[in-house]
């Protein structure tokens, strides 16, 4: 149900989630400017890797009220390569600074919920029918995957 459940290690995600954007940044400029460096034929730089993730956070921010909002929601996957295809014209502190911003604006709205609403149920196409916590699970673990990249292209340098 959730292909990220692994990364969290038994991690509470709210406390993850908060923690990820200065993570970003100081990874970020560790890598310097290797930001565009591939490290393996056909897979991402750093700067596709955060510009990912903010669009992936705006992603989230909108699932997180649309399951709100509705009952039974259905989320609307989307092609992570297709919209990758503008990401070298996009700079990378601006990619973090929009993940930032959505990502408090995510926090808030989080933190402001009654526990009643991480057992409301939505649906996934591709993966099912999961809750709002799974959706938020999910978050985390999707920013440990990443983080753990943009780590070993920082290790390099």
């Amino acid at each position: 149900m959730n292909p990220y459940a692994a990364y969290l290690g038994g991690q509470d995600p709210l406390a993850i989630l908060p923690a990820t954007a200065v993570r970003l940044r100081t990874l970020l400029q560790q890598i310097g400017p290797r930001v565009d460096e591939s490290p393996a034929p056909g897979r991402w730089s750093a700067r596709h890797i955060v510009c990912h993730l903010a669009d992936t956070e705006i992603v989230f921010a909108f699932r997180l009220r649309q399951a709100l909002a509705e009952d039974l929601h259905v989320i609307q996957p989307f092609d992570q390569d297709r919209w990758a295809v503008t990401y070298a014209g996009l700079r990378a502190p601006a990619a973090v600074d929009t993940f930032d911003a959505v990502r408090s604006w995510n926090i808030a709205l989080l933190r402001g919920l009654p526990e009643e609403a991480f057992e409301r149920m939505l649906t996934h196409p591709e993966r099912g029918d999961m809750t709002y916590r799974v959706l938020v699970e999910t978050m985390a673990g999707h920013d440990l995957n990443h983080l753990r990249q943009l780590q070993a292209m920082a290790a390099v340098g």
